[in-house]
C-alpha cells in the first residue's frame, strides 16, 4: 500500500501506451505490465481500488491491441482479475462507453487470434484465447454485459471453433459453457444500463 500510496504504478502507464513498437520499447511495455500484473496477484481489494481510480481500462486496452503477444498476454490478465472483482465489474458495466469498448477489443481480439492461426500452424493462439473466454465469462455474470454480449460475442467462441484449444483444460471449457448459457437466458437482476441501447444500434448498423 504504501507502493500505491505514493503513485509510482502511474509513472508507468505512459510506457504502456507508446504508439512505437521498437524491441526497447516494447521491453518497457512489458515490464510496466508486469508490475501492474504483479499487483493485482495480491488479490489485495486496495489494489483493483486504486487501478480503477487511476483509469488502468484504457491503457491495458491499447496494449491488447497493440502491444506484442506477451504485452497482449499480460494487459489481458490485468484485465481479467479486474473483472474477477466486484468492484471492477461493477465499474466496467455501469458505464456503456466503457463496456462496449472492452467488449469490442475482446471480440477483436479472438476473432484475430483465429485468423493469426489459421494462417500459421506454428502458432498456438490458446492462452490469449482463455484469457478472452474468462474475461467474457465474467463480464456475462452481469445483465447489461450479457445484453452487449447477445450482439456482439465472437461467432468463432459459439460455433465450436476454439474448442480444439481447450481439450487439455477442463476449467476454461466450462467457462465457456456457462459463458453461452448466460449470453443465451441472460442474466436476471440487472437493468439496461441507459445509453446501451443507442451503442447497441451503433453496432448494428
Amino acid at each position: 500500500m504504501l507502493f500505491l500510496n505514493a503513485n509510482i504504478p502511474i509513472f508507468m502507464y505512459p510506457f504502456m501506451i507508446t504508439k512505437t513498437n521498437t524491441r526497447p520499447l516494447e521491453h518497457l511495455r512489458l515490464a510496466s505490465l508486469g508490475v501492474i500484473g504483479a499487483l493485482v496477484k495480491t488479490n489485495d481489494p486496495g489494489v483493483v481500488e486504486f487501478l480503477l481510480r487511476t483509469e488502468i481500462i484504457p491503457p491495458c486496452l491499447f496494449c491488447m491491441e497493440n502491444g506484442h503477444e506477451l504485452s497482449k498476454t499480460v494487459a489481458i490478465f490485468i484485465v481479467q482479475r479486474i473483472i474477477s472483482d466486484d468492484l471492477g465489474l461493477c465499474y466496467i458495466c455501469t458505464n456503456a462507453e466503457r463496456l462496449l469498448a472492452v467488449v469490442q477489443v475482446l471480440a477483436q481480439m479472438v476473432n484475430s487470434e483465429r485468423l493469426l492461426a489459421v494462417a500459421s500452424v506454428q502458432r498456438d493462439p490458446a492462452k490469449l484465447v482463455k484469457h478472452v473466454i474468462r474475461c467474457f465469462h465474467g463480464l456475462s455474470a452481469d445483465a447489461r454485459a450479457c445484453a452487449a454480449l447477445q450482439i456482439i460475442l465472437p461467432d468463432v467462441l459459439k460455433d465450436g471453433m476454439v474448442e480444439m484449444y481447450l481439450v487439455d483444460d477442463l476449467a476454461t471449457r466450462r467457462c465457456l459453457q456457462q459463458l453461452l448459457h448466460n449470453v443465451k437466458v441472460g442474466v436476471v437482476g440487472g437493468a439496461p444500463q441507459p445509453g446501451l441501447d443507442h451503442m447497441m444500434g451503433i453496432l448494428t448498423i
